[in-house]
C-alpha cells in the first residue's frame, strides 16, 4: 500500500495568512454593514505601470502572429531579460554576475520553497525569528525540522535566531553550526534592515562553518538607507557562500503576474559539485519556467520609463508607511520598520497577545493586520501592518486607530 509524506501532518494548523482569512470572512458574513480595511496580507494594490502593460500587449501581439510565436521558454529563462537583471541589479552596483547565474523563475515565494531540493535532508536550518512562514514550513515538509512543540510554538531541528526590539531586530551568530541559514532583508515581517557590516558578518561566519546563505532579497527596491546594502553580494566573499532570490511582485506589483529569480554564483560549490548545476537541473526538470509574455513585461521594469514609473509606485506605498508609522506613534504605540520596507513591525498594547490584539482590531476598528506569533515564537507580543493599501484607506485606519 502506497505511503503519504506524513511530515504535512507535523505542520501545526493551516498556512497563516489562510487562518487569517476565514477569521475575516466569519466576521464579515457576520458583520455586512462593516467596512474592513486590510493591511494585513503584502499584496499590492496599485495597477501594474503603463511601460510594462505597454510590454504586455506587444508581446500579446507577438504570439498572435507565426512569424514571433514563441513556445517553450528556455530552462533558464530569456536571455533578454537576465541580461537585462545582470546589467541593472548587479553592474549597476559593481557586482559581477554572469548570465547563466540568473534563473527566471515565478517568484521568491516558490523559489525559496523549491530550493531545499538540492539539499540534503540532514542539513539544519537557521532561521530569523519572527520569519517568513514559508522557510520554515518547506522545511518541514522536508522533514529537516524534527518535531513540532505547540507550546513553544516551534520546531525541535530548527535554530530559531530572535530578532527583537533588544538587539535592534539584527540576529545574533547561534552557538550551533547550521548549515542553511536564511535571510530576509528588508525583513518581511518586521520592516528592518542589516547594514552592511552586520551582513558581512554572517557572510564570513558562512564561509567559516561551510554553511549556505539564503538570502532573500524580494523587498530590496525599498531601501532608503545608503548603508543597507541591495545585493548580498556586495559583501566580500559572497559569491562562495550566498544565494539570492529576488522579486517582481513588490517592486513592480506582479503579485498577480507572478515573476522573480534566483542567483547562484559558479563560484558556490559543495564538495566539488556546483549548487548552480544542481539547481540548473532541478529548474528545467520540475518548472515549466515564466511565460513570454510576463518575461518581456519584467525586462519594461527596467527601462527608463519602467524604473520612473516602479518608483512612484514604490514612493506612494512608502509614504502610506510613514503615515502608518506617525500615526502609530502618535497614538502611543512602539513602531519599528517602514523605512527601508513596507512593513510596520508594532508592539501590542497593555500585554495583548498578538491574536487577541488581532480580535481587537478587527472587531472594534475593522482593521485587519498580522499577528507577530504567526511569524514564530518571538513574533509574539508584535504586530505586522503594511503599507500596500490606498491612501485613502490607510488614512482611515490611521484615525480609527488614534479614536
Amino acid at each position: 500500500m502506497y505511503k503519504i509524506n506524513d511530515n504535512y501532518l507535523k505542520l501545526p494548523g493551516s498556512y497563516l495568512f489562510s487562518t487569517i482569512a476565514k477569521k475575516v470572512s466569519a466576521y464579515t458574513e457576520a458583520n455586512p454593514d462593516k467596512k474592513i480595511i486590510r493591511l494585513g496580507i503584502g499584496d499590492v494594490t496599485l495597477p501594474l505601470a503603463p511601460a510594462v502593460i505597454e510590454a504586455m500587449h506587444s508581446a500579446v501581439d507577438e504570439m498572435a502572429d507565426a512569424a514571433t510565436f514563441r513556445g517553450y521558454a528556455p530552462d533558464l529563462g530569456y536571455e533578454f531579460l537576465r541580461s537585462t537583471i545582470v546589467k541593472n541589479d548587479y553592474e549597476a552596483r559593481g557586482v559581477n554576475i554572469a548570465i547563466d547565474e540568473v534563473f527566471i523563475s515565478d517568484g521568491a515565494k516558490s523559489d525559496s520553497g523549491n530550493i531545499g531540493d538540492i539539499f540534503a535532508k540532514e542539513n539544519r536550518i537557521a532561521v530569523c525569528d519572527p520569519v517568513y512562514p514559508v522557510y520554515v514550513d518547506t522545511n518541514a515538509m522536508a522533514g529537516r525540522t524534527g518535531e513540532y512543540d505547540k507550546d513553544k510554538e516551534c520546531w525541535s531541528q530548527v535554530i530559531y535566531m530572535p530578532c527583537t526590539a533588544e538587539n535592534n531586530f539584527v540576529p545574533a551568530i547561534p552557538e550551533e553550526t547550521p548549515d542553511l541559514i536564511y535571510i530576509c532583508c528588508p525583513n518581511n515581517p518586521t520592516g528592518t534592515a542589516m547594514k552592511k557590516e552586520e551582513l558581512q558578518t554572517w557572510v564570513d561566519f558562512a564561509l567559516t562553518k561551510g554553511a549556505v546563505i539564503i538570502y532573500d532579497a524580494a523587498y530590496e527596491a525599498y531601501i532608503s538607507e545608503e548603508d543597507v546594502p541591495h545585493t548580498i553580494y556586495e559583501c566580500e566573499g559572497a559569491k562562495k557562500c550566498a544565494i539570492e532570490m529576488r522579486s517582481f511582485s513588490k517592486n513592480a506589483g506582479f503579485t498577480g503576474t507572478r515573476l522573480g529569480f534566483t542567483v547562484i554564483p559558479k563560484e558556490l560549490v559543495c564538495d566539488g559539485v556546483s549548487l548552480n548545476s544542481l539547481w540548473a537541473r532541478r529548474h528545467g526538470t520540475k518548472f515549466n519556467g515564466a511565460p513570454y509574455i510576463i518575461q518581456r513585461a519584467g525586462e519594461a521594469v527596467y527601462s527608463e520609463e519602467g524604473k520612473k514609473q516602479t518608483k512612484e509606485q514604490i514612493a506612494y506605498y512608502m509614504n502610506n508607511a510613514k503615515i502608518i508609522r506617525d500615526g502609530l506613534t502618535e497614538a502611543g504605540y512602539t513602531v519599528f520598520g517602514g523605512v527601508n520596507a513596507p512593513y510596520i513591525w508594532l508592539k501590542t498594547p497593555d500585554r495583548m497577545t498578538s491574536w487577541e490584539f488581532f480580535d481587537y482590531l478587527l472587531e472594534e476598528r475593522n482593521i485587519v493586520g498580522t499577528p507577530g506569533s504567526g511569524f514564530g515564537p518571538s513574533g509574539e507580543g508584535y504586530f505586522r501592518l503594511t503599507a500596500f493599501g490606498s491612501l485613502e484607506n490607510t488614512k482611515d485606519a490611521m484615525e480609527r486607530i488614534r479614536k
